[in-house]
């Protein structure tokens, strides 16, 4: 007895061991910033969105987030590493089998009697060295790492149908410019037709007047059919169903100039950004894998032992098999351990070692482009503010320019090149504003994909 306890002592001592290094993270090189705080707090919210105050972005954001085809895979790959983990957990258990046989056993004359018979089996690995703790912690961190993707995905989505929504209103918008455009112009062809079947106008003037006119109509029909693009972009994003995608019914909430545009932000980078991403996180949990695995690609090199247990039954029905009966149980314990794998062990530790370097690689080139998105994202929201405020006076100092060049042109005090030269000019200024403005919020939007928007529930 005292033999076995400290058998079974030594055993549970072994078992503490763990080849193969443990996690440590890596040491990057970081600019110095502050925390969060409240300064980054709306961009860091779980339903960051809720920001503009549309009531139909945030339908659009709920159902994408219901029916995207690309997230829902992304939450499957969630529960397909989650029962990785249960595979790997259940390796550190004893298996336990049954089996049974029934059979007759009698003379010449064909009497006899029945019997069966049913048995127990077990075994156990002992995890001497860890091995099958550290795929347990991969398993574990590959989880993490899935549950970081899903959440990329998440908020890729929901930055692409916020800013996809933008761009439609833009083209909505710049589809009611063209239109009121395109009535100005032919007024325009209707008055110098007039002239010129009066004779106060050449026919050059009046074929300028057209080509302007149909220039207009064209713009309008290509803008036409970038808005039936950016709806059935918009319906896949939204998991729409084909005959949805088709039908092109997208709602619409605010106009660009309704929707709420937040106040700038400073531009002192949170530092806590890295372990708030989730590309970030997802990419520092396969390093943990990767570094799990070492170590369990080190432990093939010792010898592994396991355990077996046999028990019998003897009866003459198998309902005694659970209440009665007697049975011995025989322990066996098995030690293996390699002798010559042609280099396979070798080869397998140096693979681990250098899918670790990879994933360390790739983990900090995550880092990188984080800091990289991250200021990107804060310059631009800064300076698209600034190219609005440009356009905004550009657009006022042509719609003055255009009211006193048609008064002169009316007069016959300028030609009709002059005032077709403000009308162009004017066009394309309101073009560019509406535009502009839809930058303006597509960077807010940019903002908070950089910043990992989605991590703090209000």
């Amino acid at each position: 007895m005292k033999k076995i306890a400290l058998t079974l002592f030594s055993l549970a001592c072994l078992g503490g061991c763990l080849l193969g290094p443990n996690y440590k993270q890596p040491e990057l090189d970081l600019p110095q910033g502050g925390q969060s705080g409240d300064k980054f707090g709306i961009f860091t919210t779980a339903q960051w969105w809720d920001v503009f105050e549309d009531p139909v972005l945030d339908g659009l954001e709920e159902q994408a987030l219901a029916y995207n085809q690309d997230l829902q895979a992304a939450i499957a790959r969630v529960d397909e590493a989650r029962a990785d983990v249960g595979i790997a957990s259940a390796d550190q258990m004893p298996t336990l089998s049954a089996g049974a046989q029934s059979g007759r056993e009698g003379n010449n004359a064909g009497s006899g009697e029945s019997q069966s018979t049913a048995g127990l089996s077990a075994s156990f690995e002992l995890d001497l060295w860890g091995k099958y703790r550290r795929l347990s912690e991969a398993a574990r961190a590959k989880l993490l790492a899935s549950e970081a993707a899903r959440d990329t995905v998440r908020l890729t989505l929901t930055a692409d149908v916020a800013n996809s929504y933008f761009t439609l209103r833009m083209l909505d918008a710049q589809q009611k410019i063209l239109q009121r455009t395109l009535q100005a112009r032919e007024e325009n062809v209707r008055i110098y037709e007039s002239r010129y079947k009066a004779g106060y106008s050449t026919e050059v003037d009046l074929r300028r007047v057209q080509a302007n006119k149909d220039s207009v109509q064209a713009q309008l029909q290509q803008l036409n059919l970038q808005r039936e693009q950016q709806e059935t972009a918009l319906a896949v994003l939204l998991g729409q169903s084909p005959r949805e995608i088709i039908a092109r019914n997208i709602p619409r909430g605010k106009t660009l100039t309704e929707l709420n545009l937040v106040p700038d932000v400073p531009a002192d980078l949170p530092s806590d950004l890295l372990e708030r991403r989730p590309d970030v996180r997802s990419a520092e949990e396969q390093l943990v894998a990767a570094n799990a695995n070492i170590g369990a690609a080190r432990a093939a090199y010792f010898p592994s032992i396991s355990l077996t247990g046999t028990a019998g039954f003897a009866s003459n029905a198998l309902t005694d098999l659970f209440t009665g009966g007697a049975g011995v149980w025989n322990i066996a314990g098995n030690a293996l351990a390699p002798i010559f794998e042609g280099g396979k062990i070798k080869a397998q530790n140096k693979k681990a070692e250098a899918q670790y370097r990879e994933q360390l690689a790739s983990y900090t080139k995550t880092v990188q482009t984080a800091f990289k998105e991250a200021y990107d994202a804060l310059a631009a929201n800064r300076i698209n503010r600034d190219i609005f405020d440009s356009y905004s006076s550009q657009t006022a100092a042509m719609k003055r320019s255009y009211e006193l060049t048609k008064k002169q042109e009316s007069a016959g005090l300028i030609g009709v090149t002059d005032l077709l030269s403000v009308e162009e000019t004017l066009l394309s200024a309101e073009m560019n504003l509406a535009n502009s403005r839809a930058n303006e919020l597509s960077a807010v939007v940019n903002l908070c994909k950089a910043l990992g928007g989605g991590w703090k529930v209000n």
